[in-house]
């Protein structure tokens, strides 16, 4: 055998075990590289993902934050105003009606150093002011009892006003709030998409990491506007709920302030 054939021949034979050592040293390589891969996706940064995002959706995320943070103050204060409201409320229908006399019940709610707050003060401003026409001369009680009448309705709407304070805030949070997050979104996408225009490949690996930071604006609107929607539509109902109280109130105590007016004629 000549020197070529046995050269020709060991190659051969070699072949075979090179071939199976390449494809593993292979698959290793394209494991590694998956594992690389696959490792940043495994978990979501929203920090990180924050953070790389551009200027613009930055600046929709930070007013989307500060939103958020007045939202939920207003919640906790408006809780506490409108809980506050209602037990003062039954305590003092609970000593009106427990056959105490108004004189009482008037020096109680003008004590110094003290302001009547809710149906005390509708109670303190009509009881006031049908004393105070029932002072003149030649006032009959139909005219003690319309001034007693004006005098808690404008004490009715001071009173509701100071209960539905802020809750307009809550409500314009609730319906913007997606749609700034969604101008976030629009606009994170558009330079994702822009930055397509150097790359001569484009794939979802390409793409991805831009569309990801965009969407968090997204998110962070509809995490801004979830709790004020719930937390308007509640308050609503529960101011809605002591103003038929207030006027309830309003009724009966008219009722005997004019039984009363007619006692004096």
């Amino acid at each position: 055998m000549t020197p070529i054939l046995m050269l020709q021949e060991a190659a051969t034979q070699a072949l075979p075990e090179q071939a199976p050592a390449q494809t593993v040293e292979i698959a290793d390589q394209a494991g590694q590289a998956a594992a690389a891969a696959a490792a940043p996706g495994g978990h979501l940064d929203v920090l990180q993902l924050i953070l790389h995002a551009s200027i613009p959706v930055q600046l929709v995320m930070l007013l989307l934050l500060f939103a958020s943070i007045a939202s939920w103050l207003i919640i906790f204060r408006k809780k506490r105003m409108l809980d506050r409201a209602e037990k003062d409320a039954e305590r003092f229908e609970e000593r009106f009606w427990s056959g105490a006399e108004l004189s009482k019940l008037y020096s109680g709610a003008t004590e110094r150093g003290r302001s009547a707050e809710g149906l005390e003060a509708i109670f303190e401003a009509g009881f006031r002011e049908f004393n105070r026409v029932r002072q003149r001369r030649g006032v009959d009680g139909r005219m003690q009892l319309e001034g007693a009448q004006r005098a808690m309705r404008a004490t009715t709407s001071r009173e509701l006003d100071g209960l539905e304070h802020n809750l307009e805030f809550l409500a314009n949070v609730g319906s913007i709030s997606p749609y700034v997050g969604l101008f976030g979104t629009v606009w994170g996408i558009m330079i994702s998409f822009q930055g397509l225009a150097n790359v001569k490949e484009a794939t979802i690996a390409t793409v991805a990491p831009g569309i990801s930071e965009a969407l968090i604006a997204t998110a962070m609107g509809l995490f801004a506007a979830i709790p004020a929607v719930w937390a308007y539509n509640r308050f609503a109902t529960k101011v809605e709920r002591i103003a038929t109280r207030y006027d309830a109130f309003s009724e009966e105590f008219s009722s005997i302030l004019q039984r009363q007016a007619h006692v004096d004629d």
